[in-house]
């Protein structure tokens, strides 16, 4: 009987291997459920390896349904079985079933490979539940599983987006602390991730400080330092790095000339960058449209309107390097000293050039037209865009909402409000402050206090100007208690009410009690 019963079972092995070489997995499941209903035997083994065919083809209910079937039977998987489920459920986010599978591990006393943990904190770390990942972390140094250079990597480099930066050079100290030497991978994450956070001291003194002739750094690394050293204006640093950098076998490369590039504008050192744009060509280096696109910043922000057309005319297009970036900082710099008759003509040779306008372009000259009262061209650039298929955004439809509150055109603002929320795009504070700003103006003031709490009901939080409009409004109207309690509620998100306001709030209180 039993010899009759170990045959079947070595038959039932072999056809579903069969099917499941044959890429046949309908009939292998078939067959599978077939033996768990006979009276052969099914064991461990049996189990774990047809899950692990089910996870391999993604058939993660079939996986779940036979994992269940097999703990009250006194079975489990193995841990490398039980490793590519959990790997496998990330790509599904399946965050219930990975907590019940580390959950029967940790009861089996067993842990998932270092392969398996990587890929579940990264997932983690993806989806923002940075405390949970904090916590698998920690889990796995308790439970013997020691991280390696990749897992130190992945929760720096969450940590330091989430700007945890303390807790990001600790975890990168602990790893030193244990002997591992990190890559430039994991030099990379934190550079970049101290330098984005204005650290950039600290992320030099953690990896070329430190570790300089234990890693090879790489140009990313570099690029990265220099650009943090001249944010942070210490242009020496910056340079020192690119000779450290030569020194060490990597040459700069168009990253790195675009960065002091760009330093150099924005300081309107505006003769160094032409010399080094020729200095990149001389070399052989091929300037880029973010190169000159640089320049062209510089030259508008001095302004010398003048000599940012003659390069972009001169140079650019000659170049084949004008894009439509090149077109709405030229645009930009004029409506922002008042030539916007002149940036309307430069809009009107975009077509002739090749260039079609972009939501930027048209909302640039839109805010121009509104604010010097021209508000029918702005109207005819508006129905000018949707024709084209480029949809206003959230910057243009506010403007369009303030000049109409500005001018006392409430109705309408509130239907162009109305008409940018049924499209889709959700007002941030500015748009409801400017809203918030009409309605009290126009005595609406009901209104405006509703909007209030409809914009923190929508995960817009108000800011000092939303409180100070609606606190003025409040009072003009004489509504001082309800202004008062708008007043502790700013307290309470630990907002500051200006001294004007502050001193209008106060006068109109005394006044009410001494009535």
């Amino acid at each position: 009987m039993y010899r009759s019963l170990g045959a079947q079972r070595l038959l039932y092995r072999s056809r579903i291997s069969y099917y499941v070489k044959a890429g046949i997995i309908d009939q292998a499941v078939k067959l599978f459920e077939e033996m768990t209903q006979s009276n052969c035997r099914v064991f461990s083994i049996d189990y774990n390896r047809f899950i692990g065919v089910l996870i391999r083809y993604s058939r993660f209910d079939l996986a779940e349904n036979y994992y269940c079937k097999m703990i009250p039977q006194g079975f489990s998987l193995t841990p490398f079985t039980y490793s590519r489920f959990i790997a496998a459920l990330c790509m599904m986010r399946d965050f219930r079933l990975i907590e019940k599978l580390l959950k029967d591990m940790d009861k089996l006393g067993c842990v998932p490979d270092i392969w398996a943990f990587n890929i579940y904190l990264n997932f983690l770390c993806r989806e923002n539940r940075l405390k949970l990942a904090m916590e698998v972390f920690r889990r796995m140094v308790e439970h013997g599983r020691e991280p390696d250079v990749v897992t130190y990597t992945i929760m720096t480099d969450a940590l330091c987006k989430a700007r945890h930066y303390d807790t990001a050079v600790e975890i990168w100290r602990s790893m030193i602390g244990k002997g591992l030497i990190p890559d430039s991978k994991a030099c990379t994450a934190l550079v970049i991730g101290l330098c984005n956070g204005g650290k950039v001291d600290l992320a030099y003194d953690l990896t070329i400080g430190e570790m300089k002739g234990r890693v090879q750094f790489n140009n990313l690394i570099y690029n990265s330092l220099i650009n943090g050293f001249c944010r942070a204006g210490k242009k020496d640093k910056a340079e020192a790095i690119e000779r450290f950098m030569k020194e060490n076998g990597h040459a700069p490369d168009l990253v790195t000339y675009n960065v002091f590039l760009n330093y150099r504008c924005d300081e309107l050192m505006l003769e160094e960058p032409e010399e080094e744009l020729r200095k990149m060509e001389s070399n052989g280096m091929g300037t880029d449209v973010y190169s000159y696109n640089q320049l062209l910043k510089g030259y508008c922000k001095a302004n010398r309107l003048k000599g940012a057309y003659s390069l972009m005319v001169r140079m650019m297009k000659l170049k084949g390097l004008c894009n439509v970036v090149s077109f709405n900082t030229i645009i930009g710099a004029l409506c922002k000293a008042r030539h916007t008759g002149s940036a309307y003509e430069l809009f009107q040779k975009m077509g002739s050039k090749g260039i079609v306008p972009d939501v930027v372009t048209f909302t640039i000259l839109i805010k121009a037209f509104l604010r010097e009262g021209y508000s029918g061209v702005a109207m005819k650039l508006l129905d000018q865009m949707v024709t084209m298929g480029i949809l206003p955004d959230r910057i243009c439809y506010t403007a369009i909402v303030d000049h109409h509150c500005k001018t006392g055109n409430i109705g309408m603002a509130c239907s162009v409000f109305n008409d940018m929320v049924e499209k889709g795009i959700s007002p941030d504070v500015i748009s409801y402050n400017a809203l918030i700003n009409g309605l009290c103006k126009a005595s609406k003031v009901n209104e405006a206090k509703h909007l209030y709490e409809e914009m923190q009901t929508k995960g817009s939080n108000p800011d000092e100007v939303t409180f100070k409009l609606l606190i003025r409004g409040l009072l003009r109207v004489g509504s001082v208690s309800v202004a008062i309690r708008v007043w502790d509620q700013m307290m309470e998100k630990g907002v500051t009410l200006d001294g004007a306001t502050f001193h209008a709030l106060s006068n109109a209180y005394q006044s009410r009690n001494a009535a």
